[in-house]
């Protein structure tokens, strides 16, 4: 059992966090626009304490995300409206992309990606965010603001950062009407993915993926609810395991740049700890994912 430094992502003792860390951990407790099932304000901690029972060595990317470095700060205190803690949010995200390190957002509610992702793209203007979720989250209000979880990449959108999702599978009218009208935005619904094989869903889901850095926005939704059900908006028929794995190894592999990552709207239930697990070893291979990427380019 490793627990050397609890309160750690994967329980790395302080050794590995000073500051040549190439990665850095961020907790984000915040969930103030959620309208079904509540509880992802508990879902960075639960990830946190899971990542404790994680294997160093990833099969998939035959690495360990340890040997780069990895901080993780003290969580980002979870209050005020959402777009006054996406300025908050983009003001820490910033100084750590400045330092050239790869931040990884454990969330929380979608609504947080907006700061982030405006802080990646102000360091690269030809951004694209790879959007995991059942949801494309385009709406221009949702219940009463425009900043919450169901509006967040439509806000993206407008700060003029392009956006390739993948899994969607509940979409409402008014989102499906403004796909066709945007150049910037497109997805790959989770209907054309089941068919697929293995390697061919992840073709598939690359085919519309436009070149320039990558920025990592997967809500834990986005997967099949049989291996994760604790989430709030679970939504059945979405993507399995072995297809996002395979996804961030052929990203590995064709050397493509990933400039940081979230992994959001995981909602902890006690005594059901699989999500939790499963959530800290995806979030390990993203974060590899992005160590590697960022070595090569430094």
């Amino acid at each position: 059992m490793k627990q050397d430094n609890p309160g750690a992502f994967l329980g790395l003792p302080p050794e590995s966090s000073g500051p040549t860390s190439l990665g850095v951990v961020i907790p984000v407790p915040y969930e103030a626009t959620t309208t079904y099932r509540t509880g992802t304000v508990a879902g960075p901690q639960a990830i946190l304490e899971a990542s404790q029972q994680v294997e160093f060595y990833d099969e998939w990317l035959e690495d360990e995300a340890r040997r780069f470095g990895i901080r993780t700060v003290e969580a980002v205190a979870g209050e005020g409206a959402p777009e006054s803690f996406a300025d908050k949010l983009e003001a820490i995200v910033s100084a750590h992309l400045a330092d050239g390190r790869f931040p990884l957002i454990l969330g929380g509610e979608h609504s947080i990606s907006l700061g982030p992702i405006r802080a990646a793209a102000k360091i690269h203007p030809d951004l694209v965010v790879l959007h995991l979720d059942a949801h494309p989250d385009l709406r221009d209000e949702y219940d009463g603001t425009r900043f919450g979880h169901g509006c967040v990449m439509r806000r993206v959108l407008e700060s003029g950062v392009r956006i390739h999702a993948f899994g969607l599978r509940a979409i409402s009218p008014e989102e499906r009407d403004f796909y066709p009208t945007q150049s910037a935005a497109s997805y790959v619904a989770a209907r054309e993915l089941l068919p697929l094989t293995g390697p061919e869903r992840v073709q598939r889901i690359l085919e519309g993926l436009p070149q320039g850095p990558l920025w990592l926005s997967w809500d834990i939704d986005g997967l099949d609810p049989s291996i994760v059900p604790n989430t709030g908006t679970p939504e059945p028929g979405g993507l399995d395991w072995y297809t996002v794995s395979e996804l961030l190894r052929v990203l590995d592999q064709q050397q493509r740049l990933i400039v940081g990552a979230e992994l959001l709207e995981l909602m902890p239930v006690p005594g059901h700890h699989a999500s939790d697990f499963a959530c800290a070893r995806l979030a390990h291979r993203m974060m590899l994912a992005g160590l590697r990427s960022m070595a090569r380019r430094t």
